[in-house]
């Protein structure tokens, strides 16, 4: 009858743990519409509670239930003790990752997060809950410890490529001067949008939808233009030219309606930006200038400068504005010109 009564407690705190999951799993599908994440974070933690504190629950029930002796007494109450203590730690370890990775969501403004300071949050909730486990099971952890603060000058050594790199992304994120959504270029030539910093390496993806991994401790000492920093917003830099003859009063005033009229009907302008048209060069066969544009963010220059090149070409013809090919004027002495043309004929036979 006891051990009826022991498997009851135990069947019945399953049964009870898996209603409560499946409950607090429903709140988190409906809290998931909302624009508040600490909720969602609330019902995640009362869901992974829920299953193992019945359990442990009911196992306490079951050990009631079958009046135990000493010493087995004690080792099952230090067992259970020491699993409501894992327990613990896990689903702490976990909404302290959540909280961490909603953090750097909100900070960085991207969906993905650095998952550097996630792991590492975890491991040193989970590294405490051992230590507390090991604790009430009545193991000393002093020895532990000594024998860690020893051994760790070894494996420093063993592990120093690893241990560099781990700080150096702690270094680069605690920096600021780089996140995970922001475009970058390094100084050896790989750009493209962080992905993810881990504690190893950093995920790149190139334009191309390439993967690019790169150690944290060359990205921390690389010399990188980050062009999501101060703001999203960059300026574009477009060379033109046009010919000698060019009033460049009109190229000036042509070349601006042209570019405010792309900044205003092209996604990725800034329909706020004033363009700019700035002459600089007598070149060899034009009038060079600068036009300056700008656009939302990196990506978006492609488009705006394709649209800006097919409109302003029209534009150009449609007011006569001439956009020279390469021209070279050669002064020859008085006399050689005469005696070069005779030789080409002779040199040619179809000119005879």
């Amino acid at each position: 009858m006891t051990l009826l009564v022991a498997a009851g407690w135990l069947v019945a705190a399953i049964v009870v743990g898996v209603l409560l999951r499946l409950s607090f799993g429903w709140l988190i599908r409906h809290a998931n519409g909302t624009s508040v994440t600490w909720d969602d974070v609330g019902w995640r933690l009362l869901r992974n509670l829920s299953l193992p504190s019945s359990v442990i629950g009911g196992g306490w029930a079951a050990a009631e239930a079958l009046r135990l002796r000493e010493p087995v007494a004690g080792i099952v109450d230090r067992v259970l003790l020491s699993a409501v203590v894992l327990a613990a730690a896990l689903v702490i370890a976990r909404l302290a990752g959540d909280i961490v990775r909603s953090v750097t969501i909100a900070r960085s403004g991207v969906a993905q997060s650095a998952t550097i300071f996630v792991n590492l949050t975890k491991i040193l909730v989970l590294a405490i809950g051992v230590l507390v486990v090991m604790q009430s099971l009545g193991i000393s952890i002093t020895p532990l410890v000594t024998a860690l603060g020893v051994g760790g000058i070894g494996i420093a050594l063993a592990l120093q490529d690893t241990l560099s790199n781990l700080f150096a992304g702690i270094q680069v994120l605690a920096s600021k001067k780089v996140q995970p959504g922001d475009f970058i270029r390094l100084d050896s030539g790989e750009d493209g949008y962080i992905v993810d910093i881990t504690w190893r390496n950093t995920t790149i993806r190139a334009l191309a939808g390439n993967i690019v991994i790169v150690p944290n401790a060359r990205l921390a000492s690389a010399i990188l233009t980050n062009f999501h920093q101060p703001a999203h917003a960059m300026e574009v830099w477009f060379q033109a030219g046009v010919s000698y003859a060019s009033d460049l009063a009109q190229v000036e005033r042509v070349t601006v309606e042209v570019a405010r009229d792309v900044m205003t009907t092209v996604p990725g302008g800034v329909p706020d930006f004033q363009p700019v048209v700035r002459f600089h060069t007598f070149g060899e066969s034009s009038i060079d200038f600068t036009v300056v544009l700008q656009t939302t963010e990196f990506l978006s220059q492609y488009l705006v400068v394709h649209e800006f090149v097919k409109r302003l070409h029209a534009r150009y013809r449609a007011e006569g504005i001439e956009i020279p090919f390469p021209i070279r004027t050669l002064v020859l002495p008085d006399g050689l010109g005469r005696q070069l043309v005779p030789a080409a004929r002779r040199a040619d036979p179809d000119q005879q």
